[in-house]
């Protein structure tokens, strides 16, 4: 009877356990090129966006450090302080406006109304056209010779005026109309979602003790809908201050600096202008705008996560 040798003593590994780790390396290393990709073309280039903005770079990018000196004469130019005011004007009533309707067609659809299932991909529709499709339709829509108040002409209706897109105080109002008919749909079902996931026996038992439809709302359901409140103001408002390719399609900025916007300031600093720094420092200003929105929020997702 032979012994067996201490080379062969040493078990093989299991075969489970090769299994298990290829079921974990394979997704990571799927995920790598991908995960590569974005560091180096999104924060990548963020790093380096915000590097430029402290160059005194101009028409080609510039290693030479200036300090704060961009920031500073950001916030001097005139067309700057224009695109800040037309985002809070812009943004205060699209998220308002957006929040009210999509909030008050949700009520409607919950209401278990005949044809909902017709009736919600077309107010979801806009959504899925992009901007640029949606500015350019709007643009014709509302231009005096040949959109809405032409046609109100050729029917006979001679005294109707709607000249908003030509008129410096009120253009950018079109670009609130605009964007409320595209994104309102999508408010709607975050808001549809919320309703359809509240207990219906609370509602019960409330209807049961005398409550009315309006306390219904006010003290039950739209106190149970502040998550959906919350997600729907973070996407607006990250929508509201990236806001380019509307603008660029409806008004170009215009008429005159009328419609500007800070996306549209960078992008004209930046590739018309050859201000490459100062263009850089808007864009950071309008980073830190929306991590200012995006983070706090994240920060309680993750929070209340930890708290269930």
């Amino acid at each position: 009877m032979t012994r067996p040798s201490r080379a062969s003593g040493r078990s093989p590994a299991p075969v489970g356990g090769v299994t298990e780790r290829l079921q974990v390396l394979l997704p990571k290393l799927v995920l790598s090129p991908t995960v590569v990709l974005v560091l180096v073309f999104v924060y990548g280039f963020i790093a380096f966006t915000g590097y430029l903005s402290f160059t005194g770079s101009r028409i080609l990018p510039s290693f030479e450090l200036v300090g704060i000196d961009n920031y500073v004469r950001l916030f001097s130019l005139r067309n700057w302080g224009i695109a800040l005011k037309n985002l809070a004007l812009f943004g205060v009533l699209y998220i308002a406006i957006c929040t009210a309707i999509g909030l008050f067609i949700a009520i409607l659809l919950d209401q278990k109304i005949r044809g909902e299932g017709v009736l919600r991909p077309i107010y979801l529709y806009p959504m899925a056209l992009s901007f640029i499709v949606t500015g350019t339709a709007w643009k014709w829509f509302l231009d005096p010779g040949i959109g809405l108040q032409n046609t109100m002409h050729l029917w006979g209706w001679e005294s109707f005026e709607f000249t908003w897109i030509k008129d410096r105080n009120l253009a950018i109002y079109t670009i609130v109309i605009a964007a409320v008919w595209q994104s309102s749909g999508f408010v709607m079902a975050m808001f549809l979602a919320g309703l359809r996931g509240i207990d219906y026996e609370i509602l019960k038992a409330a209807q049961i003790d005398g409550a009315s439809n309006f306390q219904l709302y006010r003290r039950i359901v739209i106190p149970q809908l502040r998550p959906a409140f919350l997600s729907a103001f973070v996407v607006l408002a990250h929508l509201a201050i990236k806001s380019y390719d509307l603008v660029v399609a409806l008004t170009a900025g215009g008429p005159g600096r009328a419609t500007e916007m800070p996306a549209t300031f960078m992008y004209s600093y930046t590739f018309t202008r050859n201000q490459m720094a100062v263009g850089a420092s808007s864009a950071v200003i309008m980073l830190a705008t929306i991590a200012s929105v995006i983070v706090p929020y994240i920060y309680a997702e993750i929070r209340q996560g930890r708290q269930r």
